[in-house]
């Protein structure tokens, strides 16, 4: 966590913070092939990324280690990140290449259940994210979760959880799923916009050329009425006249702080206190 992020735990400097914090928001597909670097080398490339449907967080990245490891797909918790370089596009983890050798085998074509969730966990140290109120644990950011930091909650957290059903999704799995309005149909899922600090999905991307031709809109996920999995659907709670005439997004300028709150006040939407710490 950065030094003004440090800052921000305190209620009474919360809102003055989240005024100040820039939004740094980064797209699903830039940041797939990052290298994933190890403290004694090179582990692998991003391939995907699972976030839970609940929250809509990441998870997890999956790291195809190529030659490195014997072509295992492994998963890596933002947990496991140091500060990234985003010049270099390198994820820095707190791991040795031996560590993620032995770490325990995750079919990456199946479900992830809570079960095996619950073996990665504990098999690097780390406490469960579930639970605690926040978007990890019972706070904001992953990396207050590294090192055991809540290992005191860890073993309430994760009793009575083994059999819970798995709420991870494949980011790259949601592309082109169909967006519909409740008046209509939007568009399809173009991509998704992560924060570089929790690693929330902030909004889906959403294409309009089939309605609204050459017109890239941006939608949060706590709009969304349902998601029909089986149908690659997703329903919001906008009108189609109400995103046409939300304000324009442009991919190849980050958004600011101004511009997020410009587009959760066209909606009549506030914006998530967890999303504001």
């Amino acid at each position: 966590m950065g030094r003004l992020a440090a800052a921000c735990v305190t209620e009474q400097t919360r809102a003055s913070c989240a005024r100040r914090v820039r939004i740094m928001l980064h797209s699903i597909k830039d940041l797939e092939n990052y290298s994933i670097g190890a403290i004694d080398g090179v582990i692998g490339h991003v391939k995907d990324f699972y976030f839970d449907d609940e929250s809509w967080v990441i998870r997890y990245l999956v790291v195809d280690t190529g030659t490195s490891l014997a072509h295992r797909k492994v998963l890596i918790s933002p947990i496991s990140i140091n500060q990234p370089n985003w010049q270099e596009k390198i994820f820095p983890v707190a791991l040795t290449q031996t560590q993620v050798k032995n770490s325990p085998d995750i079919d990456t074509d199946k479900p992830v259940s809570r079960q095996h969730e619950m073996g990665y966990l504990g098999y690097y140290g780390y406490p469960s994210y579930w639970g605690g109120g926040g978007l990890w644990g019972g706070g904001l950011y992953p990396d207050m979760l590294q090192a055991g930091a809540e290992n005191f909650a860890a073993e309430s957290h994760q009793a009575g959880h083994e059999h819970d059903d798995p709420h991870l999704r494949s980011a790259n799995g949601v592309m082109r799923y169909y967006v519909h309005a409740t008046d209509g149909d939007i568009g399809h899922v173009q991509g998704l916009l992560v924060d570089e600090r929790t690693w929330a999905i902030r909004y889906m991307i959403v294409n309009t050329s089939n309605w609204w031709l050459g017109h890239e809109v941006i939608i949060a996920p706590e709009w969304i009425d349902d998601v029909y999995w089986a149908e690659s659907k997703i329903e919001v709670n906008l009108t189609r006249d109400a995103v046409k005439q939300s304000p324009a997004y442009d991919p190849s300028v980050p958004l600011n702080p101004e511009q997020d709150t410009g587009i959760h006040k066209h909606y009549g939407r506030e914006i998530n206190s967890r999303h504001a710490a």
